[in-house]
């Protein structure tokens, strides 16, 4: 795993995790939003996918460099995840995806199409590894995290803006929707995978399930 860490800061350099298959590349943008953008590199064919073209392309372009793109996910609506979208897909001509209850908002916010409208359990293709869709509704209604279940180690996980460490995503004081998230987070991905699944989240520094599940009764009793 080398010295990767996950702590990443705005103008500052990219930290690089090698697994086997896989080159997992974080780098944040935007010093007010502090965005955290990856971009996944088969070590096999050399593809790439990025999830989160969330601002900066004269940021993410020179990272994809000549290798060019397959792939832009988008995990969920907001704004602040896809300013950069426009602009890298006409770089790269890369194929756009996102969560189906979250593409149309995708598209009028920024005119890009989504190519591909995904679901619960859909897969997309990091040249020979693949991302396992996990849809969980409540921080939008269409947020999406991507699984890479490493044959080599233990999962990663890319949470969008539904999971960080210390906590679910903002619902926005929608009691409704925390409860949603809450039950989503616990019962798609705590109740599915191990404590050493490492996850990475759209702001901020990584975690791992294990150190973040004896906390989830308070996060539900405290209501965020």
């Amino acid at each position: 795993m080398g010295s990767y860490t996950g702590d990443v800061s705005v103008g500052g350099a990219p930290d690089v995790r090698e697994l086997e298959h896989l080159r997992i590349t974080k780098v944040a943008v935007d010093e007010k939003m502090s965005n955290n953008c990856y971009l996944l590199t088969c070590r096999d064919t050399g593809d790439q996918v990025l999830i989160d073209a969330a601002d900066a392309a004269s940021v993410l372009l020179p990272l994809i460099g000549d290798a060019g793109l397959t792939t832009v996910i988008t995990t969920h609506q907001h704004w602040d995840h896809h300013r950069a979208l426009a602009e890298v897909v006409a770089a790269t001509g890369a194929t756009v995806v996102a969560g189906a209850p979250d593409a149309p908002a995708i598209t009028e916010q920024t005119g890009v199409p989504v190519d591909r409208a995904v679901a619960q359990g859909d897969t997309v293709a990091v040249g020979s590894c693949t991302l396992s869709v996990i849809a969980i509704a409540g921080h939008t209604p269409g947020s999406i995290a991507l699984l890479y279940d490493d044959p080599a180690g233990h999962p990663h996980l890319f949470t969008g803006d539904s999971l960080f460490p210390g906590g679910v995503g903002n619902t926005f004081g929608d009691e409704a929707a925390f409860v949603q998230l809450i039950d989503e987070v616990e019962t798609k991905v705590f109740q599915r995978l191990p404590d050493d699944t490492w996850f990475y989240p759209g702001h901020g520094g990584d975690s791992t399930l294990g150190a973040e599940r004896p906390a989830l009764p308070d996060w539900r009793a405290r209501g965020w």
